[in-house]
């Protein structure tokens, strides 16, 4: 069953280098690295075990061999936060024309959430945006169904905003990384 709801979602960009505000350096072991080669199986694991709880679903239709193609084109790029050797957060990086860069994906698994690396992660993926020397602008775009720190995160980092819009949707209830997902959240 769905319901309609009123969603804001605000975009923000980064026009200059030099306006990324770094986040601390959490005190917890961590390892942050462009995963070069993702397989579909992982990317897709990423994207439902984090964006379940935030209704990402516009991915979760794609089938193997649209999640291939997608990965190994050279605009995409795929980051990792891994904690103890476990995937702990992704951002997904795509090169568009006229040099800009858009932050597509981002987030972190709910263990990983409050310990400083959304932040750390976040500074990560905006570094690499910024590598490319074509890079005039990051942007990203965040809602109301996203989690609460996201825009916080955006802004705190130097992104700044550029576009507000709300509209209504139909909303299901948010489909999670597995059936009963809802159940085992405290």
């Amino acid at each position: 069953m769905s319901e309609e709801r009123h969603i804001t979602t605000w975009y923000l960009e980064m026009t200059s280098p030099g306006l990324l505000v770094p986040a601390r350096v959490p005190a917890w072991e961590h390892r942050l690295e462009r995963a070069r080669r993702p397989s579909a199986a992982f990317a897709r694991f990423l994207y439902t075990a984090i964006g379940g709880a935030w209704h990402w679903t516009d991915r979760l239709g794609w089938s193997k061999a649209r999640w291939d193609a997608h990965l190994l084109r050279e605009a995409c790029e795929l980051y990792t936060l891994q904690l103890d050797g476990a995937p702990a957060g992704f951002a997904e990086l795509e090169r568009q024309p006229e040099g800009n860069v858009q932050l597509v994906y981002f987030g972190l698994m709910p263990d990983a959430v409050g310990r400083g690396f959304g932040g750390r992660l976040l500074t990560y993926a905006v570094e690499r945006a910024w590598q490319h020397a074509e890079t005039r602008r990051v942007w990203v775009h965040t809602c109301t169904l996203d989690a609460p720190a996201a825009l916080p995160n955006y802004q705190a980092r130097g992104f700044s905003l550029f576009r507000t819009e709300t509209r209504s949707l139909p909303l299901a209830a948010a489909p999670g990384p597995w059936p009963d997902w809802n159940r085992d959240r405290s």
